[in-house]
C-alpha cells in the first residue's frame, strides 16, 4: 500500500503539533491513491464552515475510472472531532502558523490523512537545518569506519 509523503513540509516548515484525520474521498480517488497517484507538494488545510478541508491536493484521475473521475484538485473534507478542529483552527489563527498536510496512508483500509500546525522556516533556519543534518552525516560516516 501506497503512504504520499509531503517530503517540502518539512524543509519549509517547523512542525508544532500532529493530528491524525480521515479523508472523505470518491472511489476512483481512492483506487489512485491505493497505487501511489497523489501529490500534497502544494497542499494546504483550511477551515470552512466549522469544519476543515485540504485544498490543492492532487490526486490523478483512475485510468479505469473513465466519467467517475472528478477534478484532480477538488476541496476535500477532513474528519476530525470537533474539538480537534476548534483547538487546530484557534491554534492556526496565531500570527505565522498553518495547518498543513504531511501524509495520506491507509489504516484498517481507511484512508487516513496526518496533518500539522506548522510555522514556516526563515531562510536561515534552513541553512541551520542543513548545516546540522550533513554534521551529522559525517559523525555517523567515521564511527562506521572506526
Amino acid at each position: 500500500m501506497a503512504e504520499i509523503k509531503n517530503r517540502q513540509a518539512r524543509y519549509d516548515y517547523e512542525i508544532l503539533e500532529r493530528l491524525e484525520a480521515g479523508l472523505v474521498l470518491l472511489g476512483t480517488e481512492i483506487k489512485s491513491i491505493r497505487q501511489g497517484q497523489a501529490n500534497l507538494r502544494e497542499s494546504y488545510v483550511l477551515p470552512r464552515g466549522g469544519e476543515l478541508f485540504v485544498h490543492h491536493m492532487h490526486i490523478s484521475p483512475y485510468l479505469q475510472g473513465n466519467r467517475y473521475n472528478p477534478e484532480p484538485t477538488r476541496p476535500r473534507k477532513l474528519l476530525l472531532h470537533k474539538q480537534q478542529i476548534r483547538r487546530m483552527v484557534e491554534r492556526s489563527q496565531e500570527k505565522g502558523l498553518a495547518i498543513i498536510p504531511l501524509a495520506v496512508y491507509f489504516k484498517k483500509g481507511r484512508a487516513k490523512m496526518e496533518i500539522a500546525l506548522a510555522r514556516g522556516k526563515r531562510q536561515h533556519d534552513r541553512r541551520e537545518d542543513v548545516k546540522r543534518r550533513d554534521q551529522e552525516r559525517e559523525m555517523r560516516g567515521k564511527t562506521k569506519e572506526r
